[in-house]
């Protein structure tokens, strides 16, 4: 027998027999099934879980945390509970499907938009179609999740996931066991432009005729990405940019592995800042605050925003030193740094913050180290940042604390500063 026939034996008798290694590692994976279903015009998505546990019963219950004004009509097999903003859904043992359906646009206080559908194309992220959960299932359960689009046949879509069969995508959280789409998603008459850069798979997209300028983009994450992997070598596989113009939110979000901007911001602004590049920092970061660190989130962000494009040779030095004087020129207006969101002159003020603690690195280090290796232990942990696990991470690498993080030095303990 030669060793190609003995090779497919042993899987085949893996497959077949309960105690073979495979069969053992795939005993506790489910089927977890998406479908999406979006209509021109229609400011509805219709979702579907489908879940398939034929083999073994590993899940059992899903608690949903929903917004009852976008999350309506749950209907399924087994049992469904309504409580609020929660819905708990129990299948029947060997799976079953559950529908709702989902208001997408999403209106801001400002009267711009975060999510939108039209009869030409629709923006939005997966977070929002289909609630967080809690789950209650065996130890070693993961899902095998897929998701499956319907919608016009002359539209197209895009998502942060591996397209693997004809708009099916395979849904994969490597630290989540319930796996569930997220992320900035575009469907609709778009224009798609796609590149590897550095290794990650770039996709930017946009509606047609909404000013959206993809190559441009594409240029300034090819200068720019490079220098985000050198200091986050983790970084996801795929990085997807939907961008749209009024009245879309005239700003920048991120999600995972995604982002939006909108089409009329600048790549480059006169201050020498770049939405694309800051929403690009918390993409790859990742990094997440308690109550009371968003200053640390938003201060890295756009303090390495920065710093990326100088050492990419975006900036020029003049034009990162000019950077730095405006921004602490408009620190002048904030107050404390703990806010629960930095904004303005909070967020200018943290960059003041990151700078000199750079610098107080490279001092004490001899140059050997600098906020870098700060940025990727917090990155490491895959924990919510705070002040504390900032200072922790700064003695880490000094091996002694950080004089720039201090309570005195960050105003706090005391009153709002002036």
């Amino acid at each position: 027998m030669n060793a190609s026939l003995r090779a497919s034996l042993f899987v085949v008798w893996c497959m077949l027999d309960g105690g073979g290694s495979f069969a053992q590692s795939k005993s506790h994976h489910y089927g977890l099934r998406y479908d999406l279903t979006l209509k021109s015009g229609v400011d509805r998505a219709d979702v579907a879980l489908t879940v398939d546990q034929r083999v073994k019963n590993n899940i059992w219950s899903m608690r949903f945390h929903i917004d009852p004004e976008r999350h309506q009509d749950f209907v399924g097999d087994g049992t469904i509970e309504a409580d609020g903003d929660y819905v708990t859904w129990t299948p029947p043992e060997t799976g079953g499907r559950l529908s709702f359906h989902v208001a997408v646009s999403s209106r801001r206080p400002n009267g711009r938009f975060d999510a939108r559908i039209t009869d030409d194309w629709a923006i939005f992220r997966g977070d929002d179609l289909v609630p967080p959960a809690r789950t209650e299932q065996h130890d070693d359960a993961e899902a095998d999740a897929t998701l499956h689009v319907q919608m016009p046949p002359e539209w197209s879509f895009v998502a942060p996931y591996r397209e693997i069969d004809n708009e099916v995508y395979e849904i994969e959280h490597a630290h989540r066991s319930f796996d569930r789409p997220t992320g900035w998603m575009a469907a609709g008459r778009l224009g798609v432009r796609r590149e590897l850069i550095a290794g990650v798979r770039v996709v930017v997209a946009g509606p047609m005729k909404q000013g959206v300028r993809r190559l441009d983009m594409l240029a300034l994450l090819n200068w720019n990405l490079p220098a985000a992997r050198r200091l986050t070598p983790d970084m996801p596989e795929r990085l997807v940019v939907v961008s749209a113009g009024d009245p879309m939110w005239r700003g920048g979000l991120s999600g995972p592995n995604s982002l939006f901007v909108h089409a009329d911001r600048p790549l480059l602004s006169e201050n020498g800042s770049s939405t694309l590049v800051h929403e690009l920092m918390h993409v790859v970061t990742r990094l997440e605050a308690e109550k009371g660190g968003d200053w640390i989130v938003e201060g890295i962000a756009e303090y390495y925003s920065l710093k990326l494009m100088w050492r990419s040779g975006t900036l020029t030095d003049h034009r990162y030193k000019e950077a730095f004087r405006k921004l602490e020129t408009w620190a002048e207006h904030a107050g404390r740094l703990d806010v629960d969101i930095a904004r303005g002159p909070v967020t200018a003020r943290a960059v003041g913050v990151m700078r000199k603690l750079d610098h107080e690195i490279h001092k004490k280090t001899n140059r050997q180290k600098s906020l870098d290796d700060v940025v990727r232990i917090l990155v490491a942990a895959r924990q919510k940042v705070s002040s504390d696990r900032l200072r922790q991470a700064a003695v880490d690498v000094m091996g002694e604390p950080a004089d720039s993080l201090d309570d005195k030095q960050l105003g706090f303990g005391g009153a709002d500063d002036d």
